[in-house]
């Protein structure tokens, strides 16, 4: 009787089967565990890199599509002349349109007018929104309510507040002359007369603004730590003296915030002015440009006059302006904190 083959060991090749490919098999299967530790490692890396970066692409697209392009493309049309009807046939000037404007007795106007406006307007609602802010910060019942209704005239729509304080400054029918003759003065005409314009046009932003800077104030404010208003109770200082010496520099980043914010509105000022000169005088700002803003010249230079490049030429110098400000600012602000460190250290 023939004997039974043996029986392979365990490992052992089948029949048929070379011998080598379980070691291929083995080391094919140990590079791919291998790899798959690399590739997460690389995911790991792209993903902590890259991540920040796609979650602020967003808004540098859009900054560039709405911001950054826009202010190349009028930074090259301010280089041309050229007419609103005829955008595409442009005439290289090069610098011609900027050495007109400084030359321009308009341009001059607008920007005094401007000046004029913004420090009437941004003075007082500064201060007006300190005192404000100043009240609030105390427990008062229905604070609540104050800080909503503080806040409604800047959700009102700007032509909706110049139209009714239109009707208000009304030389003839108005509000406020009719008040002014109660107490004995007589009527003013608010749209002629250049400093009652630039006053009236002063009060619309006042309305409109202070309401919105109180409540930056007023969370600066809550954000002091109480201890040191104990602090200074406890040293015998006075209501007044703790909103001087702890409150207002406590507050000082936000103030300053405020005044940038209140220059770029008021150099931007546009829409109060063109309401309230009730057509084509809205424009120009009076028949004698009494008001008339940089903005409003802006308008007029190129869809009154159909000057798209003089027009450019306006925007890129409230542009410069702004910067002019803004570095102006920066160095108030680095001498007024070495004034206050050279101060401190004094014995």
């Amino acid at each position: 009787m023939a004997a039974s083959p043996p029986t392979p060991r365990t490992g052992a090749p089948a029949d048929g089967a070379s011998g080598p490919a379980p070691a291929r098999h083995h080391k094919h299967h140990r590079r791919g565990q291998a790899a798959r530790p690399r590739r997460r490692t690389l995911l790991h890396r792209l993903d902590v890199r890259g991540a920040p970066y796609a979650f602020v692409a967003p808004f540098f697209v859009v900054f560039a599509a709405f911001g950054f392009y826009p202010l190349v493309h009028t930074a090259w049309i301010s280089l041309h002349r050229v007419e609103l009807a005829t955008m595409d046939l442009r005439e290289w000037v090069a610098f011609d349109n900027y050495t007109a404007l400084w030359s321009d007795a308009h341009f001059w106007n607008a920007l005094a007018n401007t000046f004029t406006i913004g420090v009437l307007s941004t003075v007082p609602q500064l201060l007006m929104a300190l005192g404000l802010a100043h009240l609030l910060n105390y427990r008062l019942r229905g604070s609540a309510f104050f800080r909503v209704a503080a806040l409604t005239p800047y959700a009102t729509s700007v032509g909706a507040a110049a139209l009714v304080f239109t009707m208000l400054f009304e030389r003839d029918f108005g509000v406020i002359n009719w008040a002014l003759g109660l107490v004995g003065f007589d009527a003013l005409d608010w749209e002629n007369d250049k400093w009652a314009a630039q006053i009236a046009i002063s009060t619309i932003v006042i309305w409109r603004w202070t309401g919105y800077n109180a409540l930056l104030y007023l969370a600066a404010m809550q954000a002091i730590p109480r201890d040191r208003y104990e602090a200074a109770a406890i040293d015998g200082a006075s209501r007044w003296q703790q909103f001087r010496t702890v409150t207002v520099p406590g507050i000082r980043p936000t103030v300053v915030f405020t005044i940038v914010l209140s220059t770029i509105g008021a150099t931007q000022l546009f829409g109060e002015p063109l309401i309230f000169g009730q057509g084509p005088n809205g424009v120009t700002g009076g028949a004698d440009n009494q008001y008339q803003t940089l903005g409003l010249l802006l308008y007029e230079e190129g869809w009154k006059n159909y000057q798209m490049g003089r027009a450019a030429t306006v925007a890129w110098a409230m542009f410069l302006l702004l910067i002019l400000v803004f570095v102006l600012q920066r160095v108030a602000t680095r001498l007024t904190s070495r004034t206050h460190l050279i101060r401190s250290r004094r014995p």
